[in-house]
């Protein structure tokens, strides 16, 4: 990615951010988190990765509220930050949180499963 992108990704994730804590904040009961944008090369798309926390609703609900505003938030964009064309933005649910948790589950799961080492076995593998 160029830094050209990366730029134009950072500036749309903030305004993204605003966006939803301000104008759209009564589109779900969850926490919104834009945790990423990854921009086409050429500005016209973007692919935004959200995190949703707590809530009532499941977070495929809340995420098909949000694709159904899309067409709004991108106009909130386009008048946030000054582009050629405001970028396409496809929303995608980011769940790097579930994995980071379900690793690490696991390893918990592996130090429990080991017995622990006495001194001798720590000493001589130091």
């Amino acid at each position: 990615m160029s830094i050209r992108t990366e730029r134009v990704g950072g500036e749309v994730q903030q305004a993204l951010a605003r966006a939803l804590q301000t104008d759209f904040s009564s589109l779900t009961d969850s926490l919104i988190t834009v945790t990423k944008v990854r921009m086409a090369p050429d500005l016209r798309s973007a692919r935004v990765y959200v995190s949703l926390l707590g809530g009532s609703s499941s977070g495929t609900q809340s995420l098909e509220k949000i694709k159904a505003e899309a067409p709004h938030l991108r106009a909130a964009v386009a008048k946030a930050i000054r582009l050629r064309f405001a970028p396409e933005l496809f929303f995608y649910l980011d769940d790097t949180q579930e994995e980071v948790a379900r690793v690490e589950e696991i390893f918990k799961r592996i130090g429990e499963a080991r017995p622990p080492l006495t001194e001798e076995q720590s000493i001589t593998e130091a």
